[in-house]
């Protein structure tokens, strides 16, 4: 796996991250964090970013992330952000020493796994709980009423793991439209209601490409940016 790019690559990658960012510092006022997601692109173009101070980048697919994590620099900051299924938590967890957060965590069975087998030399893993904000079937995440006892699970039996915040991804209608986003609206309701429960502050992953300017404007202090930056992706074989 080469870590080598071109000059030409490189300017347009920084171009890219460098006016996102801009965009994202200002709408939120230093608030929220960009993770560039990087799925489906080549080593060297996170390492072109990296070079020039870019640390959290964003993968989908775990046998991916382990790969690039074997070559590129440990002070990368992982982001997990892809469905999740609980026979790959083991992978994870052991395979990724500098995995920053897991985004996708939408059941305690998944949570379970991840944190019973995380070394306890490594570093412990900041999660996120995924909400499906939308009620579609075909999306991933645990239904906003199910949250509560996801995160008393997380909180008290997950030594090896933190709960950083909740994550959703919109759906394309509210996503597309005009104007406030249900979706993260439901979402921001979640954090509100568990951050009650529990006394504890909740961060928000909502937002990509078509749709984090709405997020930041609606609390989101990460926001997930692929194609904006990395451009078209390759359909994965």
């Amino acid at each position: 796996m080469s870590l080598t790019y071109t000059a030409e690559r490189a300017s347009e990658l920084i171009s890219n991250a460098d006016t996102i960012k801009k965009e994202v510092e200002s709408l939120s006022a230093g608030r929220t964090r960009l993770v560039c997601v990087s799925k489906l692109k080549p080593a060297s173009d996170i390492q072109a970013l990296y070079d020039v101070g870019y640390r959290h980048f964003g993968e989908n697919y775990v046998q991916e992330l382990i790969e690039k994590a074997k070559v590129l620099p440990g002070d990368i900051e992982w982001h997990f952000i892809g469905g999740l299924q609980t026979n790959k938590c083991k992978d994870l967890a052991k395979n990724v020493v500098n995995l920053y957060a897991v985004e996708t965590i939408d059941s305690e069975k998944k949570a379970k796994k991840l944190n019973d087998t995380r070394a306890e030399d490594l570093p412990v893993i900041n999660v996120y709980i995924q909400v499906n904000t939308s009620g579609e079937d075909q999306k991933s995440g645990a239904a906003p009423d199910e949250c509560e006892s996801l995160a008393q699970t997380i909180l008290t039996g997950c030594p090896r793991l933190s709960l950083e915040g909740l994550m959703t991804i919109g759906s394309f209608g509210a996503s597309t439209s005009q104007g406030e986003n249900q979706d993260f609206k439901t979402l921001v309701e979640v954090q509100k209601k568990l951050e009650s429960k529990f006394g504890i502050s909740l961060k928000l992953s909502m937002g990509m490409s078509a749709d984090y300017k709405e997020a930041i404007r609606q609390g989101s202090t990460s926001v997930r940016v692929g194609s904006d930056i990395f451009g078209a992706r390759p359909v994965k074989q």
